[in-house]
């Protein structure tokens, strides 16, 4: 079974529970997996260092996973309208996938939450797409066919699934929800035909 992989940072379990909607989404789709994966915080400090295993939630990715992914999905909170440190962290130690071409072709998307209506939801997603063109993928947005994206009003655009979290981690709404499942969906039936593409 091909899986998708949904590699996210979450701070306060808004992005999580994206990831999680998101992963509904791809096994919706026949014959294929979700594989979801985080990373932990960075530390300015030195001496910090994490589990190795999380005690909550999905475990620590290894850049095996993206290797041996059919498709990617990257959320991350909106932190000053870019993806938060921790996962950049993360994705700069891929060169050696770069280096092998380990990405090219793939399908890719991307994901945020934010704390505030003007947070830079936009910005971070296109911030995590910078280094996903770099490796090669193929991008994915939302096409204005998803009908919750003309009528949410907290969190949604072409560019990958948002939300608006201002509430004290509320639940997704209708059409966040909405939006995370058609984003899970669509990168899964295309990693789907890409492989089955001779």
């Amino acid at each position: 079974m091909s899986e998708v992989l949904i590699l996210y940072y979450s701070q306060s379990g808004s992005t999580a529970e994206m990831a999680r909607t998101i992963a509904r989404g791809v096994e919706e789709v026949s014959g294929m997996r979700a594989r979801l994966r985080t990373v932990p915080a960075v530390s300015a400090v030195c001496e910090a260092t994490e589990a190795t295993v999380p005690e909550t939630g999905a475990p620590y990715a290894e850049l095996s996973d993206l290797e041996e992914c059919s498709g990617l999905i990257l959320g991350s909170p909106t932190h000053f309208g870019n993806m938060a440190a921790s996962l950049k962290h993360f994705i700069d130690g891929s060169g050696s996938l770069w280096m092998s071409g380990a990405m090219i072709g793939k399908p890719a998307a991307v994901f945020t939450s934010t704390a505030s209506m003007h947070g830079g939801q936009e910005s971070t997603l296109l911030s995590m797409l910078v280094p996903l063109l770099h490796h090669g993928m193929v991008l994915m947005g939302l096409p204005y066919s998803e009908a919750s994206l003309h009528q949410t009003t907290t969190g949604g655009t072409p560019y990958g699934a948002s939300r608006l979290n201002n509430n004290n981690n509320a639940p997704l709404d209708e059409h966040e929800k909405a939006l995370c499942l058609a984003l899970g969906r669509r990168v899964a039936e295309t990693a789907q035909k890409l492989e089955t593409t001779p």
